[in-house]
């Protein structure tokens, strides 16, 4: 059961339960669900909604602050580390600083870096007060230890491994740890542990796309297209898998199945971004 809920996320936010739901309904954020039906948050869940709160706090007007934040949701999709994002108010415009660039939500215009009102302050502070009240818990199950090991990735990536460690050792199916770990230690280069953890995953829970997609990748690196064409070919909901299926089809001079794949890889595309 991965992210924060409504009660937890209301907590780093420094807003009521019911203000977040608030946002849910106008669909500014649109958060999983957990086994009971409840709302499950993600990391940037949080910064928008945290980013939502100091918009508010600073008396910018709330039409302009919900197409700034409906903006900032797409754009905070394509960067690749939240951890390296600050979000600012400059008057009434919200305005966003990465590693190289400043820029007004908006417009898009690029800014010149002044020293403006922050909002979310670094991101990655957002999550560290949950963070290291997890980390000193003595009576964490293994879905806040698959939690934790969430945050740290943004964090401190080099201590996610063994959060996720601890999730598995409290529930050794706890397959989402699994396919978390596996794909930390392909990131290493180590393919073999990367591959049993993604095996151990598919164990607990039979037809988990995202371990077969992840195996498909394993023997993608190994050069072994064949075996990944067979795990992607499991993976049918994963845009990417009809990707790398259409680039191996191609390969093999199948024209018409890797046109297919292309076509299945931006269906899938277009319904994510609906």
């Amino acid at each position: 059961m991965s992210g924060y809920s409504t009660k937890q996320a209301a907590e780093l936010i420094g807003l009521n339960a019911d203000q977040v739901r608030h946002y849910v309904r106008r669909k500014l954020v649109q958060p999983g669900r957990g086994e009971r039906g409840e709302y499950r948050f993600s990391f940037q869940d949080v910064v928008l909604l945290k980013t939502a709160k100091g918009l508010l706090d600073a008396s910018v007007s709330t039409r302009k602050a919900y197409r700034a934040l409906t903006k900032l949701k797409k754009e905070m999709a394509e960067v690749e580390s939240l951890s390296s994002v600050r979000i600012y108010a400059d008057g009434s415009s919200v305005v966003v600083r990465d590693d190289t660039h400043v820029w007004e939500v908006e417009t898009g215009q690029a800014k010149l870096d002044f020293g403006s009102a922050e909002l979310a302050d670094n991101v990655a502070q957002i999550a560290d007060k949950h963070v290291r009240a997890a980390e000193t818990a003595e009576d964490l199950d293994t879905d806040e230890w698959y939690n934790l090991g969430l945050d740290l990735e943004e964090l401190e990536p080099e201590k996610a491994p063994d959060a996720y460690k601890q999730a598995i050792r409290l529930d050794p199916k706890n397959a989402d740890a699994h396919v978390n770990l596996g794909r930390l230690y392909q990131l290493k280069g180590d393919l073999k542990h990367a591959k049993r953890h993604y095996e151990l995953a598919l164990t607990a829970r039979p037809g988990h796309q995202l371990a077969y997609y992840n195996l498909g990748t394993v023997f993608d690196e190994l050069d072994e297209t064949g075996k990944a064409a067979d795990f992607y070919e499991r993976a049918p909901g994963i845009p990417d898998a009809h990707y790398n299926l259409a680039r191996i089809c191609e390969l093999n001079g199948d024209e018409v199945s890797a046109l297919r794949h292309m076509r299945q890889y931006r269906d899938l595309l277009d319904q994510e971004a609906e």
